[in-house]
């Protein structure tokens, strides 16, 4: 039974990935994103599962700046997870009686439209996370009226569901992954998707040209791109990249030894199969059969056979 470690308190929505990533786990929670990757390192966990993107509030920073600055990992598998909020109180309370609401910031970013209609009067305070706003809402004494969380929040602490699905977007979807310490890869499906953190070699015009042009003239797909800064000054970046297919594909592997070449640093944090399954377009000249022919045929141009 593995054990992993994700973001707490009980009740996240972390925790509800983790339970559908896989059910037999241990589960550890931990304080925070960088808490939990940093038992992965350390051995104290198998693995850990921690929030990477929202369809609504973009990437999660704070995962992305661990994967790039903290010791390696390598991502093992993904999860897409529809995030709906509910309004959570002790029992016996009602909605023209609530005050003061905790939750997440990202929850209040979400929630705006129900908050201004349903609670225009409250003072709403950020929490560390909307589990552990349920938490807090849970104890004696406490000086919020309700939290907004996950509905497996209410049912941990022993709180009512006052209104559920209050999300401005019914559609919202966090995506999550689960990471473990460097070892064997996931094998390719045919569906699936690989993750870098990638370093400029110097700042100059094009470089990020460059970059782009090494997925594109071996039809590698991007899927995702984020800038982050580097903290070496107003101007400085680093590159997270998601994109189709695996490291172990021609065009992938290609792909990956091109950005190695050009590029200051290349982080390799894993190919691994895609939570929605899709596969993708295989553009003519870059299947394996396709470059395992043009490999073939350049070692026969090398030896004299033309």
């Amino acid at each position: 039974m593995p054990r992993l470690a994700y973001l707490g308190p009980e009740g996240t929505f972390t925790e509800e990935a983790l339970r559908l990533l896989d059910p037999t786990a241990e589960r550890l929670p931990c304080a925070n994103v960088p808490a939990a990757l940093n038992a992965a390192r350390s051995g104290e966990a198998d693995g850990a599962v921690v929030p990477l993107e929202n369809s609504i509030e973009g990437a999660i920073t704070t995962t992305l700046d661990e994967f790039a600055w903290g010791e390696p990992l390598l991502i093992t598998a993904e999860l897409l997870l529809p995030v709906q909020f509910s309004l959570l109180a002790r029992p016996g309370t009602e909605i023209p009686h609530i005050k003061r609401v905790y939750t997440h910031p990202a929850a209040i970013t979400q929630c705006r439209a129900f908050i201004a209609r349903e609670l225009p009067d409250a003072v709403v305070v950020s929490a560390p996370s909307t589990a552990a706003a349920a938490q807090e809402v849970s104890l004696p004494g406490s000086p919020y009226d309700a939290a907004i969380a996950a509905r497996i929040a209410g049912e941990h602490y022993g709180l009512v569901e006052l209104a559920t699905d209050i999300g401005d977007r019914s559609d919202t979807v966090t995506r999550f992954v689960r990471v473990a310490r460097p070892g064997p890869l996931p094998e390719p499906t045919g569906s699936d998707r690989t993750t870098l953190v990638v370093f400029l070699a110097d700042d100059h015009p094009g470089a990020l040209l460059e970059m782009l042009t090494e997925f594109s003239v071996r039809g590698v797909n991007l899927t995702r791109i984020e800038s982050r800064p580097t903290g070496d000054g107003i101007g400085r970046y680093f590159f997270h990249f998601d994109f189709e297919g695996h490291v172990a594909d021609a065009r992938v592997g290609e792909a990956l030894a091109g950005l190695h070449r050009i590029c200051g640093e290349v982080r390799f944090l894993g190919s691994y199969p895609r939570a929605d399954g899709i596969a993708p377009q295989i553009k003519r000249g870059t299947s394996d059969p396709e470059f395992a022919e043009a490999g073939g045929w350049l070692d026969r141009v090398r030896a004299g056979q033309v």
